[in-house]
């Protein structure tokens, strides 16, 4: 399948989807007994258990990630990342979207049947991305969503001071207080 897109400069741009048989070719690490777990745990403690199982899951992969990306420039925090990503199944890449922000795209969901039957992981997806990367993040676009063929997440990173750079003094501050 495919549709049509028009973007802001130049002709229009085909965006293909995979069929449900497509899709089926590529990994889903775990789906069925994940699924199923998850379920068990819903019915038997209730979905907000569920959901705090998948939480505390991204919780712990985040405060991990956040250690061995510390000190990281971005660039090279978003492609630690989005490599992990594709080494997930999710076949994420990024590209710069200027001075200190980015766009992540997951062309394929691993864990589609999961979010499907749990739509609450995909937030928790966004504030694993964003702990881990120590950014905002901003989910713009799900493959949830009918016709969307990639889940796409703006990372906006806080802007670096410069060396030497001190908040001014203001005029009411006193003599060696700064504002």
């Amino acid at each position: 399948e495919y549709v049509r897109e028009h973007r802001s400069v130049g002709a229009p741009a085909f965006a293909y989807l995979l069929s449900a048989q497509g899709q089926a070719l590529f990994p889903r690490r775990y789906q069925e007994t994940l699924t199923y777990i998850l379920e068990h745990v819903a019915v038997r403690d209730g979905r907000t258990a569920a959901i705090a199982m998948l939480e505390a899951h991204l919780q712990g992969m985040a405060a991990r990630l956040k250690v061995e990306l510390a000190g990281l420039p971005p660039e090279q925090k978003v492609d630690a990342v989005t490599r992990l990503g594709s080494e997930d199944g999710y076949m994420a890449e990024w590209q710069s979207a200027g001075p200190g922000a980015a766009t992540i795209r997951e062309h394929n969901c691993a864990i589609h049947a999961i979010a499907e039957r749990f739509p609450e992981i995909c937030a928790a997806e966004e504030r694993f991305l964003r702990a881990a990367l120590g950014a905002d993040v901003d989910l713009r676009a799900h493959v949830l969503t009918a016709g969307c063929n990639a889940c796409e997440y703006k990372v906006q990173f806080a802007p670096v001071p410069l060396l030497g750079s001190r908040p001014s003094e203001g005029p009411e501050a006193a003599p060696g207080e700064l504002r």
